[in-house]
């Protein structure tokens, strides 16, 4: 099996130009929310991906009737993460990578290292999804994995505490302990960068902010994959996408907010990170899936970061779903080359 390499930034602007040369995207106006966002939008490129991509989608649809609960009851709870753990077990390319657990002051957490490391004064701190009440290391690997072979930086992973066990604020507690950890190791705060997908790119902004508020640095740069960053529900794609969003329900996600912050105010930057402030934030990479129900959390979230002066980049991959980067599928490896150019581009 083909080991892959970090990618230069030179690879993927020359990605880039064959991908113009072949009409596989085109940047053109997104309207959404009544905004119109100027954005790449990326599509399939062959009849066989195009088929390969609507199979994975008939079987996520099978598996999100089991997996995705409108409820939290403990038995739809269980389930759910079993179903997590499980994922990550069989999407995890670990090839050329060591996998290295530990634990972390009470916290479970691992290393995810290449064998051949680019850069070890660089690392990426990675705040995994699933709602806030799911998710593990397993869970953790395959976009840890993805990200570390082709950057050569160190991943850490962390498990922090998950509701209904654990509800907000534990899970912002236990992110800003590992970025402590980070700094105590000797990184600074310009050599972490922060990758987050769904409530964990929730986690990644509402860090970055706590971090910001403290008047401490923030990090390098984000990296966002369908970040969840608006607990009021209240995005148009909710209602676009339910009938075609293969992984997540509006039900799905009412019942996780209700287990993470019941009886708070959704608004409140530190649970919905999209209406907070964004002075001094790192420059910032979103992708989402244009059949999914948060694509507008994305969407409104690029918007709001250019509007307050942020550098940001936001890039719609049609007929895509929640977090596709973590199968194997032609686009999610795309895309995790484009997130890794992203992070290498400039250092």
């Amino acid at each position: 099996m083909k080991q892959t390499t970090p990618v230069t930034p030179r690879q993927i602007r020359r990605s880039e130009r064959r991908t113009e040369e072949t009409a596989m995207w085109s940047a053109r106006e997104e309207q959404t929310d009544g905004m119109h966002i100027p954005m790449p939008r990326i599509a399939d490129s062959t009849p066989a991906q195009q088929k390969l991509t609507e199979t994975v989608m008939n079987a996520l649809r099978s598996i999100r009737s089991v997996s995705s609960p409108g409820e939290m009851t403990p038995r739809d709870l269980e389930r759910q993460r079993r179903s997590q753990r499980i994922l990550g077990r069989l999407a995890a390319p670990m090839l050329g990578l060591s996998w290295e657990p530990f634990d972390l002051e009470g916290m479970p957490a691992a290393w995810v290292r290449p064998e051949r490391a680019a850069s070890p004064r660089h690392a990426v701190l990675y705040c995994h999804g699933g709602g806030y009440t799911s998710g593990n290391l397993n869970y953790s690997r395959p976009l840890a994995a993805k990200l570390a072979l082709r950057t050569g930086w160190p991943v850490l992973c962390f498990e922090y505490r998950l509701a209904p066990e654990h509800p907000y604020p534990a899970a912002p507690e236990d992110a800003l302990r590992a970025w402590d950890y980070l700094m105590k190791l000797g990184y600074g705060a310009r050599d972490v960068a922060l990758l987050g997908d769904s409530a964990g790119g929730n986690l990644a902004l509402v860090l970055t902010q706590t971090l910001r508020k403290a008047g401490r640095m923030p990090p390098r740069r984000l990296v966002l994959a369908s970040p969840w960053t608006d607990m009021t529900c209240s995005g148009e794609s909710y209602e676009r996408c339910a009938d075609i969003d293969p992984m997540l329900s509006p039900e799905y996600m009412h019942a996780v907010r209700d287990a993470y912050a019941a009886g708070l105010d959704w608004s409140d930057p530190q649970l919905s990170p999209l209406f907070g402030d964004f002075d001094g934030f790192p420059e910032t990479l979103i992708q989402a899936g244009s059949n999914e129900i948060l694509f507008a959390d994305s969407a409104r979230l690029h918007e709001t970061l250019v509007a307050q002066g942020v550098p940001c980049r936001m890039e719609c991959w049609e007929g895509m779903w929640h977090v596709f980067q973590m199968f194997p599928l032609p686009q999610a490896d795309k895309a995790m080359d484009r997130a890794a150019a992203f992070l290498l581009d400039g250092m």
